[in-house]
């Protein structure tokens, strides 16, 4: 059997989907595949980022920007070319006239509970064209794939309640934490210094570590912040870690930044051996989020000892469990007293981070290639 993987979006770069990808291609590799053949679709920014270790692997260039056009007409043609059994679409962008078998990955329906304007940098009428467009896909990809694969049971109960799919179609496949290194028993502290102090990092620290969209309620983090400071404590900075971009930028803009004592710290896209050591030395880890199908930098801070304060909302009670304390996101009153009730409060940071220690491994890249293996077997 050939299968077929769209991997336009792989590596880190492209965040938490770009990651999903990457490790799924790589552990797939790691299997004892015998009879079954992978064709790994790339673009040309990530063509130097993926080089096949399996000889039942290969890689076809597919220069082909997604969400246009292109995509719905370009995609299709060059995968018949490679006579494809079975596709895998990781996202939900699976185009239109795309009718031979395939698998597609909905990772969450953020855009349907999120359709907001401010969550996208288009001009009114080109965003209202565009959401259309995601309509049609994404119901396309619920109704023909063979399969869904989703991240989490919230996902699954999401998808089969707003899609009408039914369970039975549905696979959950757990992601799991990445971690660039081994985490080393005695820390490179001289080294780890250097790169802190590059960024003005001169306090402990609180880190958010992610992208910058509405849904994130990083504006509600500021608005917490602020409080924080003014109730709780002015010996901490906070730190966000996320590429820079429009969202990013916008968020620099917040008058309430102009009020504190402390300016946030906004480090732009950093490789996985300097986040490393951001997570390795954080005091904490806050995830406010409205909206989450998983939630992966809080698993991957727990994998370094980093407490975790998170939302008490969506799928992160489900993925988190007892390792993180919790608040409700739309309080930002909530949000600064659980920082402070984790920072100041020793007995309960020894058992978030000990709870955190004995769950992160749970989590498997390994387990969820094997489980999607299962899944494209059974598929055809």
């Amino acid at each position: 059997m050939f299968i077929g993987i769209d991997a336009r979006m792989y590596g880190p770069k492209q965040g938490g989907l770009g990651r999903y990808i990457q490790q799924l291609i790589l552990n797939l590799e790691s299997l004892d595949i015998e009879n079954d053949h992978f064709v790994i679709f790339l673009n040309k920014e990530n063509w130097d980022e993926y080089e096949p270790g399996n000889p039942h692997f290969k890689k076809v260039l597919a220069d082909i920007p997604w969400y246009g056009l292109s995509e719905q007409i370009k995609l299709p043609r060059l995968i018949k070319t490679e006579q494809i059994d079975l596709m895998h679409f990781p996202h939900w962008n699976v185009p239109l006239r795309y009718d031979d078998p395939f698998v597609v990955t909905i990772h969450d329906l953020l855009l349907l509970h999120y359709p907001t304007q401010r969550a996208s940098t288009l001009d009114f009428f080109t965003y209202k064209l565009k959401y259309q467009g995601y309509l049609l896909s994404l119901k396309h990809a619920a109704k023909k794939s063979k399969r869904i694969i989703t991240v989490s049971n919230f996902s699954k109960a999401d998808i089969c309640k707003t899609l009408e799919v039914p369970a039975e179609k549905i696979a959950v496949t757990y992601l799991a934490p990445y971690l660039s290194e081994s985490i080393p028993d005695e820390l490179p502290e001289a080294e780890d210094q250097i790169l802190l102090k590059k960024y003005n990092i001169t306090k402990p620290y609180v880190i958010y570590v992610g992208v910058a969209y509405p849904h994130k309620n990083l504006e509600g983090l500021l608005a917490a912040w602020k409080i924080f400071e003014e109730k709780y404590s002015k010996n901490y900075q906070l730190v966000f870690v996320g590429k820079n971009n429009f969202f990013y930028d916008r968020l620099k803009q917040n008058k309430i930044i102009n009020e504190m004592e402390n300016k946030p710290i906004f480090t732009d896209f950093v490789s996985d051996s300097d986040l490393s050591v951001f997570y390795r030395h954080a005091s904490l880890y806050v995830f406010p989020s409205f909206y989450e199908g998983f939630g992966l930098p809080p698993l991957e801070a727990m994998a370094y000892g980093v407490p975790i304060v998170a939302a008490n909302a969506t799928s992160l009670p489900e993925i988190l469990k007892d390792a993180a304390h919790y608040f409700y996101p739309d309080s930002n009153f909530e949000i600064a007293k659980a920082m402070n009730s984790v920072l100041t409060d020793d007995a309960l940071r020894v058992k978030l981070i000990e709870a955190g220690q004995k769950m992160y491994p749970q989590y498997s890249w390994m387990k969820l290639a094997k489980q999607t293996w299962e899944i494209y077997k059974n598929s055809v």
